[in-house]
């Protein structure tokens, strides 16, 4: 047996059904749960519970456009305040940066001076976005009170086999917003290299949309 394999798995097993497993909250360890509370929905995150109290309480709340929700209260770990990192996607690192100095955070943008995607090194970080805006390649970080971690990354397009065409989707109209912007900048190269109007737009728009999406080959 390699070390690899693990008896009784069910991936060995052709008549197991695979099982869908969706992220559905993350906890943050924090030291004051009414402090939190205030700092996170004031960031305009959408507070989905508020139960119990003493020493079992649970806050739950929801970045915009996010299917994973955050958790936080008395009770819930053993972490310490302060400990935790986390990540969120973006589509413009930029307008991100905007909307969290609208809501009085600092959150520096940053790129990797190495020209990789190192986001956690601190000494490899360069002032502003990805001088080739590429994706994944451009940051943003910022912290809650108790110092727990939150990292912004601009992706605008996935590496291939990371997201289904059964499952692509966008979550905001501002996400919708910018996909069709890059989706009309490339399609006017396109007419451009052709050198006449394309009557097929709608297709092409919808073709290069969902490969940004899939990390599949765009339209030419």
């Amino acid at each position: 047996m390699s070390t690899t394999e693990v008896p009784g798995h069910a991936a060995t097993d052709p008549d197991v059904p695979h099982v869908d497993l969706a992220l559905e909250s993350v906890v943050l360890p924090v030291s004051d749960v009414d402090r939190a509370k205030v700092f996170y929905v004031g960031l305009g995150w959408r507070l989905d519970a508020d139960l119990g109290g003493g020493d079992f309480r649970i806050v739950q709340l929801n970045p915009p456009g996010s299917g994973c929700s955050v958790q936080f209260g008395s009770g819930l770990t053993a972490a310490a305040p302060g400990s935790a990192i986390n990540l969120l996607v973006v589509a413009d690192i930029d307008a991100a940066h905007a909307d969290l100095a609208a809501h009085d955070v600092d959150a520096e943008v940053f790129h990797d001076s190495t020209g990789g995607y190192d986001r956690f090194t601190v000494s490899n970080r360069a002032s502003g976005p990805d001088p080739e805006r590429r994706t994944y390649a451009s940051f943003a970080e910022f912290r809650d009170p108790d110092g727990n971690v939150w990292q912004l990354q601009e992706i605008t397009s996935r590496l291939p086999g990371r997201v289904d065409e059964a499952v692509a989707t966008y979550t905001s109209v501002d996400e919708l917003t910018r996909a069709l912007e890059r989706a009309a900048a490339a399609h006017g190269e396109h007419e451009k290299r052709t050198g006449e109007r394309d009557e097929g737009w709608p297709a092409w728009y919808a073709a290069f949309m969902l490969a940004e999406q899939t990390g599949a080959e765009p339209p030419e």
